[in-house]
């Protein structure tokens, strides 16, 4: 993507932006919205893409160059954030289905390590807000799945960081921070899922 030199808000797509659009679509199309297997559960990979597809609160953002550092990239994704919260305000029924993919298709393989530890970095302050932030590329990121620890699901064609709001599923996400354990409690604290309750309830008792 370039921009126009005197008009900040005119781009222009290049035909290697334009691929890496094509081919996350088709990730989520033949990934994220089917089973797979080696999940260890039913249902899709993720069970929100197809509904945030449907209502088309799916948006994709490009961010050419390669990712210098994660301060660099944590500073790229605060407007995403701000717009995110805009398109989707928190307490709308809607809202909970958008999602804002940044993409980053000019990282190398030398540069995932700096997606991953983006994230890191925006995690604690996004989840206090009562949203998530979450890395995928090729690597893929080293965080093992839920139900197998053997699978890496979150591997995308594409390295990007990816915003969306938390739901009151994402506890396992959060267990291993007391500061986040506690933003879910005074979030979801009183609607935590029934096959969650037992890690929720050992999580508080870790706690205190």
């Amino acid at each position: 993507m370039i921009r126009h030199p005197d008009h900040r808000d005119l781009t222009l797509l290049e035909t290697r932006d334009v691929d890496a659009l094509r081919a996350v679509r088709e990730w989520m199309d033949d990934y994220l919205c089917r089973p797979l297997a080696e999940l260890g559960r039913r249902g899709p990979v993720c069970p929100y893409t197809q509904a945030s597809l449907d209502r088309g609160l799916a948006y994709l953002a490009v961010r050419p160059g390669r990712p210098a550092d994660p301060g660099e990239v944590a500073e790229a994704l605060r407007p995403y954030r701000e717009w995110f919260i805009r398109l989707a305000p928190p307490g709308d029924t809607r809202s909970m289905h958008a999602t804002i993919m940044v993409l980053f298709p000019d990282a190398l393989e030398e540069d995932l390590p700096v997606i991953d530890a983006a994230q890191a970095l925006l995690k604690p302050a996004y989840v206090a807000d009562g949203l998530m932030i979450g890395e995928f590329h090729q690597g893929p990121p080293d965080k093992p799945g839920l139900w197998n620890p053997d699978l890496r699901p979150l591997a995308s064609p594409v390295a990007m960081l990816v915003i969306r709001h938390m739901v009151a599923t994402d506890f396992p996400f959060l267990r291993e921070d007391r500061a986040q354990v506690r933003a879910y409690l005074d979030r979801f604290g009183h609607d935590v899922p029934a096959h969650l309750d037992g890690a929720v309830r050992a999580a508080i008792e870790n706690a205190t």
